[in-house]
Parts: structure tokens; sequence; C-alpha cells
């Protein structure tokens, strides 16, 4: 029975290393991969060995028969990836898909000198290039993160009740124990030490911070109270230590979220999704709370572009169709909405609302008994209607203008990176300039991850991205044009701990990581998240004080 890639898929290709008949697509090489949302089995091709499903970082890979419920469809998507992409193999011939050509793009001398490098931001770009430089070279990694705990977006991004998906940080956790890993945690470059100063003490820099922040709408009525950003929702429901408990109020009946790609998905999906299916993730105890005592039965979600150019991947959309207890619904206030839904093709993401409800809805009325999503294509915000908070949005539609009713207005329309200190930085993209991850004008400085592309690509994107910068490194450390650093790793070390006394090391990550599964064990819980930077270096510390003297 051969075996499929299902919803949690990252993308980060480690399933087609290890498939012996090259039956998973579209791979790193090929043109596709930039922009696929998934990677597809052959089910013609694969032998059934399950070299891929060990190999996946977060389970999205089963056999076909083990599939259930809302996993069946996969066997279809998967085996229909296929029917254009390739002819049906030769007679006699297991396989059609043809190895190409070995390559061998990085060539070290043999005599290559051991290199420092600091890594900034524990999240996956950082990480992958960590791995990459750790199981490829002989390189000492320094890890540093402004939170005194690792993770970035894996931590702090991945909705709660996708715990397939965060598996990918045992993947990475493996690396903070590495003997060749030094880690640093709670400490802000450009706050706490220069970018100078780390450059001094290693060989070279590669920043991997990410996109801290959101886009704006640019609407009037924007900064209203009960106007926030899905960046701050999303961060408010993981337990991030910056956002504080009392942030986020749910006490709408209707929400309205701006955008519809994958983080308004989960937005939506958290928002009107049974607490109790909650109850035993590591969602934040708060957010617990406020969603049990909540009053949201609706939310609506907002799409400049019709069906067809939906930013969410199909993925999440259809998971949605199976949400226990929750209607979608399409607003059919435009006749383009019902047109491309109709003729969508079976690839199409327009096509998976094929079935879903379409009416068009009274938005003077309050939300119909029940809970429900509702999508609104071709609708676009004007304005944020209040005085002293948020009480409708104005929003664009084929019979003219609407208010629609709402306490709570999310803006889930993108992630923007921030500048760093020492660095150069594109307003207009929110990036740092670069060529192949090598920062323009700062010799020895890298960029990985967000910062490096822009917000775009999941997890796995960050592995191909990190793989460039990584290549980019090696290549101009063999050229000999890495700046020599002037300082030792002990000196850097002594630097660190005397401009901040609370660093957090690989120790007092792994006892903070026990705190919370232990918490997690009284409540049934993979963890229970300490919720902030003093009880994290609280916890980090009480490791400290147990060691033997």
């Amino acid at each position: 029975m051969t075996y499929a890639i299902t919803q949690t898929c990252c993308s980060d290709a480690t399933c087609v290393a290890v498939c012996p008949v090259n039956c998973i697509h579209p791979t790193p090489e090929e043109r596709a991969f930039g922009s696929t949302e998934m990677l597809y089995i052959d089910p013609r091709s694969c032998i059934d060995c399950g070299a891929c499903a060990d190999a996946c970082p977060v389970d999205a890979i089963l056999p076909v028969d083990a599939l259930s419920g809302a996993q069946q469809e996969y066997a279809a998507i998967n085996a229909a990836y296929f029917e254009e992409e390739a002819p049906e193999p030769a007679a006699g011939s297991p396989n059609f898909h043809i190895w190409g050509e070995p390559s061998f793009d990085r060539c070290l001398p043999s005599d290559f000198a051991p290199l420092r490098v600091a890594v900034v931001g524990t999240g996956p770009a950082g990480m992958y290039a960590a791995e990459d430089l750790l199981l490829h070279t002989n390189a000492e990694v320094t890890l540093v993160d402004r939170l005194p705990v690792a993770g970035g977006l894996v931590r702090y991004g991945v909705a709660p009740d996708h715990p397939g998906t965060k598996k990918v940080g045992d993947t990475f956790a493996r690396f903070h124990t590495h003997p060749r890993v030094r880690m640093h945690l709670g400490v802000e470059v450009g706050k706490d030490i220069t970018h100078e100063e780390l450059a001094a003490h290693h060989d070279a820099v590669t920043y991997a911070v990410g996109a801290s922040t959101d886009r704006r709408v640019g609407i009037p009525g924007e900064d209203l109270p009960g106007s926030i950003s899905a960046t701050t929702f999303v961060a408010w429901y993981n337990a991030h230590p910056e956002v504080a408990p009392d942030t986020v109020r749910v006490s709408s009946e209707r929400v309205v979220v701006v955008g519809n790609g994958n983080v308004a998905l989960d937005v939506a999906r958290l928002l009107v999704c049974d607490p109790e299916s909650l109850a035993r993730t590591d969602i934040a105890d708060h957010a617990l709370a406020a969603l049990r005592a909540g009053t949201v039965r609706e939310v609506v979600l907002l799409g400049r572009r019709g069906p067809e150019d939906a930013a969410c991947t199909r993925s999440e959309l259809l998971a949605l169709r199976h949400l226990p207890g929750v209607e979608l619904v399409v607003d059919d206030h435009d006749p383009r909405i019902g047109a491309a839904i109709d003729a969508a093709g079976p690839k199409d993401k327009a096509g998976d609302l094929r079935g879903v409800t379409r009416r068009t809805v009274d938005w003077s009325l309050p939300p119909a008994p029940g809970r429900r999503i509702v999508f609104r294509f071709h609708s676009a915000p004007v304005e944020a209607v209040g005085d002293a908070t948020v009480r409708a949005v104005r929003a664009t539609g084929g019979s003219g203008e609407q208010e629609i009713p709402t306490g709570l207005l999310l803006r889930a329309v993108g992630y923007r990176g921030v500048p760093i200190a020492g660095l150069p930085f594109d307003e207009a993209t929110g990036t740092v300039p670069h060529e192949g991850g090598r920062v323009t004008g700062r010799p020895g400085t890298y960029v990985v991850g967000w910062i490096k592309r822009g917000p775009s690509g999941g997890i796995g994107a960050n592995r191909t991205c990190a793989a460039e910068t990584v290549g980019t490194l090696l290549a101009d450390a063999v050229a000999g044009s890495l700046p020599a650093p002037t300082g030792s790793a002990k000196a850097f070390r002594r630097l660190v701990r005397s401009r901040n006394r609370d660093v957090v090391d690989a120790r007092g990550l792994a006892a903070i990581d026990r705190a919370e599964v232990a918490r997690g064990r009284a409540e049934d819980r993979p963890r229970v998240k300490l919720t902030t930077v003093r009880e994290l270096v609280g916890a980090a510390k009480g490791a400290r004080r147990r060691l033997p003297r």
C-alpha cells in the first residue's frame, strides 16, 4: 500500500532525500518547489518502504490505508498532482521519475579550518542554518536569541491545535546540546551587545530574526481599541512573554479578520472551535480561559480578491470543512464569487469551496445561532468604525459599501521585518539587502529566512533558504574574504555575561523545558508554558542553583 503526504507537510524535503525511488515531488531542484504548498507521493512509483514516514519531522506521511476522517482525501490529492506532471511508466519499469545528474555545489579543501559562526535567532531559519553548519562542517556555532527561550515561530507562531507541525521543534532541539554549540538566550543585538561586538568574536554572523511585526492595512480607525494585528493575537494565544494576558478581549459575537491566508484561518479556527478541544494542547492558560468565557459565534474573513486567489493553502482550507460544529459559509454578495467556484477545476483552491453553503448575508442582523466562519471575497476594509472602541468595519462589496458590526477587528495581512541595528535595511520590502544571503556592504554578515526573502513560505522553505546562505558563507571562507575575529569564544561569553546576568544557556533551556512539561503532566497536556520573562529566567536559574558544589 502506498504512502500519502497529508495536511501538516512542512515541505522541507527531508523525505525527498531518503526516498529510494525518487517518487516524492517537487524536489528542491525542480522549479515548482519554490511555490508548492506541499509535497506529493506518486502512488504509481511508491514501493511502500516507509523511509519517508520515518524521516518526516512533522508526522505528515502515512500509509493510505491508515488515513482516517479528513485525511482520507489526501490519497486522491497526492495522486492528482501526478496526473499531468508525468506520463505512465514504461512497461516493465517500476518508476519513471529519473534521477538528475549528481551535483556537488560545495567543495571544501581538506585543510578547511574550523569557523566560529554566530546565528542570531533560534526559529526554523536559524536552526536550519545551524544544522547545515554542524552536519557538514566542523564549525562552532553560537546561538543568540533576544528571548530567554528557543523556538521562534515554532514555539510562538504555530497554532496549538497543530501539534504535528510543532514536532519539527524536536528536530531542532537535538542541536541545542551539540558539543560545538554555545547558547546565549535572552540577549538582544542592538541592546545588550552591538553587531560590531558580535562580529569581532566570530568569523561570520548570520541573522535569522524573521519578520517580527505586522503589515498595516492603512484604513481610518485602524488603531482604535479592539483593532489588533493577528501577529499579536497569535502571540497572545501562544503565551509569548511580550504580550500581556489582557491584550485580547473576545467578548464580541462577531469577529472580522482582514485577510484569508493561513494565519487568518488559524485565528478563525481557534475563535470558533470548541474550547475544550484546545484543553489538551499547549495553548496559553489565559487564552483558553478567555475563549471558554467568550461569546464569539461568527468569524468573517475579508478577502480583497476572489476565491481562486485565496491566500491560504489548500490543506488549511480543506481542514476547515471538517471542523466539528462549525458551519462554513460563502457570502454570495458578488456574482463573480459563485462563478469562480463553479468553474474551478479539481486542483483549484476555489473548487474546495464547492458544496459550501453560499448565501447573501444580511449584516444588519446579529450572527445566526451556532458557530460559523464566513468567507467574504471581493471585499476590502474601508474603515474601522467607532469612537472609544471598534463597533463595526465598513467594507466594499458587490452592492456597495456595507458596515459589518463587530467588537474585534484582527488584521492578518502579513508580517514585516524590522531593521537590525548596524545593518542596511530596505523599507519597501522589510528585508536586509543581500546577494545569496551575503549582506550588502557587510563582509562576514549574512541573513536567512524571512528577514532575507520576506515573509513568504512555511517552515520547510527555510531549509533551502539556509542552504543557499550557508553555501555563500562557506564560499567566502574558502576565498579568504571573511574578516578574522579579534576576540575568542571565551571572551564573548564573558562580554555577554557582563552585560546581562540573566542569560540562559542550554542547561537553563533544558530546565525551562522540564518545568513546562511537568506543569503540563499535571493537567494531561504536552506542556503549560511559562508566560513571562521572569518566569522563564527563574526556571532556568533554578537549574544552576540545584547543581552540586
